[in-house]
């Protein structure tokens, strides 16, 4: 027999928002880089970052921040368009009256239109201001390659969200907007009747295409953009983190220590001409196909380490 006796129920009801607390937030707040490890692992929405980050990825003028606002942008829209499709019906006969109704009798219903509006345009301009960022900083070249792809799809998904969006007003200039880019499309070569017909539904512009269109806009379109979206966060992290001039990780020739191999013998050197000469040291090895999934490796010794705790970071920063 247990000499243990159950608590009584006052002092499981005082110890509740402790023992919640507790199963949340399973360790205290972090004083070392081992407890920050350990809380970021431990942690739903802190592992999505990087326990270090190099000290370039801290410089505002050299990415801008520009991924993190297309990335913000987008979430302005989905909570925006969630809300309009509230009041929305997809149809030529309501369409247009909606959008109206919006204008004059909905609570808040012009500020809820504008602010997706002018995401949408705001979204489109940083996301090529984005990509010419990258491409201008030589982000592109390896092992960033596969992710310079995926911006490029980024940018081709955003514009088509643009364009399917724009017939949704039901208005001239929507209509007549649809009419041209369809149009523009249908002499594609081979299959350029094709896919008019599929953007449309018909042979003109009509309730077929705007609830194609509408479709588009607001299921297929963001499914796809928040997968590549996902796809592209998580390589940065597998690829080492964000781009950064080949100088932030070379090694300081003054301050340089390099463990070289000669026979029997093992010389310790820190001129510049000795860590040319022991490259053939400090390559990096290969990992087979394992590589693709799992990035570049750390080399400990190889790079100075200028990564620094995430507790010094801002979130705009990080992208």
């Amino acid at each position: 027999m247990s000499n243990q006796t159950a608590p009584s129920p006052w002092k499981s009801l005082v110890e509740l928002p402790a023992n919640v607390w507790h199963s949340i937030f399973r360790n205290p707040l972090p004083s070392s880089d081992l407890g920050r490890a350990s809380t970021s692992f431990t942690n739903f929405f802190l592992h999505l970052h990087p326990v270090k980050v190099h000290r370039n990825s801290l410089k505002a003028s050299y990415t801008l921040g520009l991924g993190l606002i297309s990335f913000f942008l987008f979430f302005i829209l989905v909570v925006t368009g969630v809300l309009l499709m509230f009041y929305y019906v997809p149809s030529t006969t309501q369409a247009y009256d909606r959008m109206l109704d919006l204008r004059g009798t909905v609570a808040f219903g012009i500020f809820l239109r504008n602010m997706h509006r002018w995401s949408a345009h705001g979204m489109v301009a940083i996301v090529f201001l984005h990509m010419c960022r990258v491409f201008l900083t030589g982000s592109y070249k390896p092992p960033r390659e596969f992710n310079w792809v995926l911006g490029v799809l980024l940018l081709l998904v955003t514009l088509f969200m643009s364009f399917t969006g724009y017939l949704l007003p039901w208005d001239q200039l929507a209509f007549w907007a649809i009419t041209v880019g369809t149009s523009i499309a249908g002499y594609a070569p081979v299959f350029g009747k094709q896919i008019k017909f599929i953007l449309l539904g018909d042979s003109t512009v009509g309730q077929e295409a705007l609830l194609r269109f509408y479709v588009l806009h607001v299921a297929v379109l963001p499914a796809i953009l928040s997968l590549l979206a996902a796809i592209h966060f998580w390589r940065i992290r597998k690829d080492g983190g964000l781009s950064r001039p080949a100088e932030e990780d070379a090694l300081p020739a003054e301050m340089a220590e390099v463990q070289i191999v000669q026979g029997p013998a093992v010389v310790m050197a820190t001129s510049a001409a000795a860590v040319n000469a022991a490259k053939p040291v400090l390559q990096k090895r290969h990992y087979g196909i394992q590589g693709l999934v799992r990035g570049p490796f750390t080399k400990v010794g190889n790079v100075p380490d200028r990564s620094v705790s995430p507790g010094r970071i801002f979130l705009w920063r990080s992208l």
